[in-house]
């Protein structure tokens, strides 16, 4: 009898080890991990306890809003695309709602290439007058390129759809796609070789940049590498005169792309051959002059600019490879006109002077007073800008640009993010003066920042995933993405503590997201799991 009572004593134990082993076990350990969160209503609040209650897109059930998909398998960057957060529509696209149509591109584009065709056959009857060899291209104009794409594929809400194939495509011609042509910008050409001494900030020529044209009619800015990946900013620098960095041009787009803001041109890294994609394929004399050989047997090359126009302020290849940004163009400015609006939150550029911002701390009162900062979404839209900012480190944004078709509910372009990642170790919290003093954000900017700030989608893992694809991976160096979610946290801290003070419906703005799908429930998941 004693025995049996053993025997099941020792069988009971068993089962309840096992269940302690295989059930309740990994169930404990998933928790810690965040593997099964369900990232509703009650879980997905600022990172730390308490404070805001986590806003709903006001089309969602607050049962399964913000459920995240873990089943499925596929790369974090697919998961977080594959979010409801990422998986929203806009508004119908009607023809007042894109930036142009097809037929109206088609003709502009094609009267350029016949002006382009035409102006070839002069230059190299000239070239061949002057005995001047012209490396020679095969171009054809293809209505279905991936530019032209990019282009049709602009509308009021974004640069691209989340789907856009494009896209993709596009960044892959500028990472290989054969160069024909060379030249200077159009604003270093504004420069006609001069600087103004007495100016503190250099012109864009202290930077120097060229428009390379594609073999299909492509055309991109390339910004060559001046600084190496784990160089800083110089703690003595200022901001208006730090260097521009190819990679941060790069990565800029990547982060604004996994923010789902999608207001930056593509851009794609690539190893250029400055002197047979470069000085062999130019046609501006300007540019040929400013070529030459360095003592090590590198081919350099400097800006038109009487600051930049030496030796010590070149870039040089080894012996002729260098790496760059390449940037796609927006469409010309005769056919999708733009404005340059002043940053309401512009820095002083002496080294002297400060702006009202920056000891004002009601100065938000006032812009949202003045046209266009009074109404709709500019605002709203300036605030993103700055988290952007914040989140790169990039503090020269003086300027913004709208393109006028729009008017004052079309989006803001985030161009020229070169100065962005030039310190890991520091944050500047200046940057974040709009959300800050004007203590407002977009309800879906703000969700899409808890989800990146979860450890399944942690901002640094999807930056680093996404970067892996360039050519010049890696991009930027593990400090500057471990940064990433440094700066998250004080962003999200900053809207917790002004949700504090004026109340949620204050602080979160409904924007007009709507979710195409209805979001899996947890008894769902359960089932699928």
């Amino acid at each position: 009898m004693r025995r049996d009572r053993l025997l099941l004593a020792a069988t009971l134990t068993a089962i309840l080890s096992a269940d302690l082993y295989f059930i309740l076990l990994p169930k404990l350990r998933s928790v810690g991990s965040g593997q099964f969160c369900s990232c509703g209503p009650g879980n997905l609040s600022l990172p730390v306890q308490g404070g805001l209650a986590t806003p709903q897109l006001y089309n969602w059930t607050s049962s399964s809003a913000l459920i995240i998909r873990t089943a499925g398998g596929g790369s974090k960057m697919e998961r977080l695309f594959a979010h409801p957060l990422y998986d929203i529509q806009t508004p119908e696209l009607g023809p007042e709602e894109r930036l142009l149509q097809a037929e109206q591109l088609m003709d502009y584009y094609r009267r350029k290439v016949s002006r382009w065709e035409r102006h070839m056959k002069l230059y190299s009857d000239a070239a061949a007058l002057s005995n001047v060899t012209v490396t020679q291209h095969k171009v054809t104009f293809d209505p279905d390129a991936s530019w032209l794409k990019f282009h049709l594929g602009i509308s009021r809400y974004a640069l691209y759809s989340r789907d856009d194939l494009a896209v993709p495509q596009l960044l892959k011609d500028m990472g290989s796609m054969a160069i024909v042509n060379a030249d200077y910008t159009q604003d270093e050409k504004a420069l006609k070789g001069t600087c103004d001494c007495t100016q503190v900030v250099k012109p864009s020529g202290h930077h120097l940049k060229l428009a390379l044209k594609m073999q299909n009619f492509a055309k991109a800015m390339f910004k060559p590498m001046r600084q190496q990946r784990d160089d800083q900013t110089p703690e003595d620098f200022f901001y208006f005169v730090d260097f521009q960095r190819h990679n941060a041009e790069i990565a800029a787009f990547h982060l604004d792309r996994i923010l789902d803001f999608r207001r930056v041109p593509p851009v794609a890294g690539r190893l250029v051959n400055v002197t047979g994609e470069v000085l062999q394929v130019t046609q501006t004399e300007d540019l040929r002059a400013v070529f030459f050989t360095s003592p090590a047997n590198n081919t350099c090359f400097f800006a038109k600019c009487l600051y930049v126009c030496k030796t010590e302020y070149a870039v040089c290849g080894s012996p002729d490879l260098l790496e760059g940004s390449m940037s796609a163009y927006l469409p010309g400015l005769s056919i999708s006109p733009r404005i340059s609006i002043p940053n309401p939150w512009v820095r002083s550029y002496t080294f002297t002077g400060q702006e009202e911002w920056k000891v004002n701390p009601f100065y938000c009162d006032t812009i949202k007073k003045l046209y266009p900062y009074n109404s709709g979404n500019r605002l709203l839209n300036i605030i993103d800008m700055s988290i952007f900012d914040f989140l790169t480190g990039n503090m020269d944004r003086h300027h913004y640009e709208v393109f006028t078709k729009f008017g004052d509910e079309g989006f803001l372009l985030h161009l020229d993010n070169a100065r962005g990642f030039g310190k890991h170790a520091q944050d500047e919290m200046s940057i974040l003066a709009p959300l800050t003093q004007c203590c407002m954000i977009k309800r879906s900017t703000l969700l899409r920042l808890q989800v990146l700030a979860q450890p399944e989608f942690r901002l640094s893992d999807m930056m680093r995933e996404s970067l892996e694809g360039d050519p010049l991976q890696p991009v930027l160096t593990e400090p500057h993405l471990l940064a990433l979610d440094r700066r998250l946290q004080k962003i999200l801290r900053g809207v917790r503590r002004c949700v504090r003070r004026l109340g949620e419906e204050e602080v979160i703005t409904k924007d007009f997201v709507k979710s195409t799908e209805r979001p899996q429930t947890v008894t769902e998941m359960e089932r699928t799991r």
